[in-house]
């Protein structure tokens, strides 16, 4: 039996309906608009799509959404004076610098100098510190969501599954361990240099694969019945000299193995958008010591 295709767009389609429940609420109950401010430098195409979907979303919850745009050859100084600008508006809750910078920024030192309380993108040292902890502060959206569409699958309850997370990235794999550990998991971290891969990852009845090496992981190694959360997004070369988007986990294989999985696209991807909100409520909220639903 084939494995039952994960509808990330259409949960998080759903989620996103319940932070616009949130808005009005706020609004209403309290005088309080979350806002969300992006910060774009250059011309990268990618980049500029994302954050026009970013803003897009962010209107339609009903949030204020703010965007600046700098020349990609401005100095770097001008993009921390944006970032300390936006630290200290009330109005603003989240702050989103988005990646990949040019060259000549330290991403590292602009990431570092957004509020934590306002670093809605989760990547501050303090909240990563935090999340380590198991102490409340913003969760990097794309972990957040991937473990609201385990929980979906799963029934809820993950205390003793056996977890296993192939990566290692501040961004994904780390943040998704410690995730998963809040869950009572017993988890496993991989990566590209682990030894028998396969045996590792036959362990999993919930597997994170987060790599970006296009189907690293093979269908045939997946555990009968595991929930596959794949986040890779490969652009590879098709038929007719074009390009289409492929997972790290050879799908095809996977579909036969695996009891849940996520497809690419529209897995995990519609997920770290709907979950920026979420963090931009949460943090909106926690600037007044208000509770949420979210």
């Amino acid at each position: 039996m084939a494995a039952a295709l994960i509808d990330g767009k259409g949960f998080a389609a759903g989620l996103r309906l319940t932070v616009a429940a949130e808005v009005r609420r706020l609004v209403a109950d309290h005088g309080l608009m979350p806002g969300l401010a992006v910060v774009l430098v250059g011309d990268d195409p990618a980049s500029h799509v994302y954050v026009r979907n970013k803003n897009s979303q962010t209107r339609e919850a009903g949030m204020a959404s703010f965007e600046y745009r700098l020349p990609a050859d401005a100095p770097e100084s001008a993009l921390l004076e944006r970032v300390a600008a936006l630290n200290a508006d009330p109005a603003v809750h989240g702050i989103l610098v988005q990646l990949p910078l040019p060259r000549h920024m330290d991403a590292a030192r602009v990431l570092d100098l957004i509020d934590p309380a306002k670093d809605v993108d989760g990547f501050h040292v303090v909240n990563a510190g935090r999340l380590a902890v198991g102490a409340p502060g913003l969760v990097p959206c794309t972990p957040l969501g991937s473990l609201m569409l385990i929980k979906d699958c799963l029934g809820g309850d993950l205390a003793g599954r056996e977890a296993v997370v192939v990566g290692r990235s501040n961004i994904v794999g780390k943040p998704m361990a410690q995730l998963l550990l809040r869950e009572s998991c017993t988890v496993t971290i991989a990566h590209s240099k682990t030894r028998d891969l396969a045996a590792v990852v036959g362990r999993a009845e919930i597997l994170v694969a987060a790599v970006g090496i296009p189907a690293m992981i093979k269908g045939a190694w997946i555990r009968p019945g595991a929930c596959v959360i794949d986040v890779g997004i490969n652009r590879v070369a098709a038929a007719e000299g074009k390009t289409r988007l492929v997972g790290d986990v050879e799908f095809d294989i996977a579909l036969a193995h695996a009891g849940h999985i996520t497809p690419v696209p529209g897995g995990v991807g519609p997920m770290t958008i709907a979950c920026l909100l979420v963090n931009t409520v949460r943090a909106a909220c926690a600037s007044r010591g208000l509770s949420t639903v979210l």
